[in-house]
């Protein structure tokens, strides 16, 4: 069998999937436990600068906003250049940029560099999701996005433990170890990966067209992919950082401890299924597990606000997070479907992450105005309203996985 990227062989392991995926499921670990080192650390690092909790916010959303707008020149070089060296030199970036924050000697560089870091971020987002589109056989692209997210989940939860202990010895430290991590995960794509290189004469790729946005935008599964990832977002990668923590330290004694209990709650929740989202997915296809998600998360994320006691802002988390481990695998699938493994998808890829990177940018602002207006049970009502609505153009939109994949869960 010849591999999607290149002229030789595509070998593959066990468990049936190409290697060159296993590589880039190592890659995303060890890049999320770095992320993981910092995420704990930054905060109370930009507030050693003298600055107000406002100005340390702004570090955070920094990295976040260069991600966003830099998004549309990523999935450019992405199509020009092949996504293995953008990966690759993306991950270089950050490394460059984390070494520099650690090394910061006042509030502004300090917010330069880790803006910077999200250049690179961007990057290695974007080809890391093109490569995972055409390296995935179309019967398994569910179960290996699960995969991939089950890495960064992974690597998410043992990071803060690590980044915690580390901080121990300097608020510096962690971005120094980061910066390591990341240098192991560019060694380990440079070493391992074969495909994703620019095409060459003879392969498969070489004259290949890139999906115009305009394009992937006629397909109703994808108008409906950007819409889910921007709620999500909005939820997931906004509110529930943003907003939950304000939310546990209004509503219970030691809140900071509390909140963080409920944000791993809810990583546990998404931990817990998200592989076998993806396999469902490839089984039963991609509108089923993306609309349940989707109706699980607002759910979830509508009652937030009336939790008065611990056990229930536990379990609503929980379940929050089932519902997104439902949703995502099911949700990337669907547009790797749309763009296919014989064209370049940069842009649109690139697209999709900014939907979900402006709802994260977009949903603490807007929420926190509604918080002070109105108080936290109606700011958590109208983002579980949001989730709730994101269902109606799946309801409408066509099945993207045209040939479900019948085989079992092991195979």
């Amino acid at each position: 069998m010849r591999g999607p990227l290149t002229g030789s062989p595509q070998s593959t392991s066990r468990t049936g999937l190409p290697v060159d995926v296993w590589v880039l499921v190592a890659a995303a670990f060890a890049v999320a436990v770095g992320y993981g080192l910092v995420a704990p650390v930054l905060p109370q690092y930009a507030r050693s600068f003298d600055v107000s909790v406002t100005a340390a916010s702004v570090v955070v959303s920094a990295f976040a906003f260069f991600r966003l707008v830099f998004a549309p020149a990523g999935g450019f070089l992405v199509d020009k250049m092949g996504e293995r060296w953008v990966y690759m030199t993306g991950l270089l970036i950050v490394v460059v940029s984390t070494l520099a924050t650690g090394l910061a000697r006042d509030y502004w560089q300090l917010l330069v560099f880790r803006g910077l870091g999200g250049l690179g971020s961007t990057m290695f987002t974007i080809s890391a999701m093109a490569l995972l589109t055409r390296l995935s056989p179309p019967g398994a692209r569910g179960r290996i996005a699960g995969l991939y997210a089950t890495a960064f989940l992974i690597g998410n939860i043992g990071g803060p433990v690590i980044g915690g202990l580390l901080a121990g010895f300097g608020m510096r430290v962690p971005f120094f170890v980061y910066a390591g991590t990341l240098l192991v995960a560019t060694g380990v794509v440079g070493i391992f990966l074969r495909g994703g290189g620019r095409p060459t004469p003879g392969d498969r790729t070489e004259g290949q067209e890139a999906l115009p946005v305009a394009e992937a935008l006629r397909h109703s599964g994808y108008r409906a992919a950007l819409v889910s990832s921007f709620v999500n977002g909005w939820s997931s990668f906004g509110v529930r950082v943003a907003i939950v923590p304000l939310f546990a330290a209004a509503s219970f004694d030691a809140g900071a401890g509390i909140a963080g209990t409920a944000l791993a709650s809810f990583a546990v929740g998404t931990a817990s299924v998200v592989s076998i989202a993806g396999w469902l997915s490839d089984r039963y296809g991609r509108r089923p597990l993306v609309i349940g998600g989707l109706v699980v998360s607002g759910f979830s994320t509508l009652v937030l606000g009336w939790c008065d006691t611990v056990p229930l802002l536990v379990a609503a988390s929980v379940v929050a997070g089932i519902g997104a481990g439902v949703l995502n695998p099911a949700q990337q699938a669907a547009v790797a479907d749309v763009v296919g493994a014989d064209r370049a998808g940069g842009k649109v890829l690139a697209t999709f992450q900014m939907a979900s990177d402006s709802g994260a940018i977009l949903g603490p602002v807007l929420i926190g105005l509604v918080v002070d207006l109105v108080g936290y049970t109606a700011g958590f009502a109208l983002s579980g309203a949001l989730l709730l609505a994101a269902v109606v153009p799946w309801l409408f939109a066509r099945e993207t996985h045209d040939r479900p994949n019948r085989v079992a869960p092991g195979e």
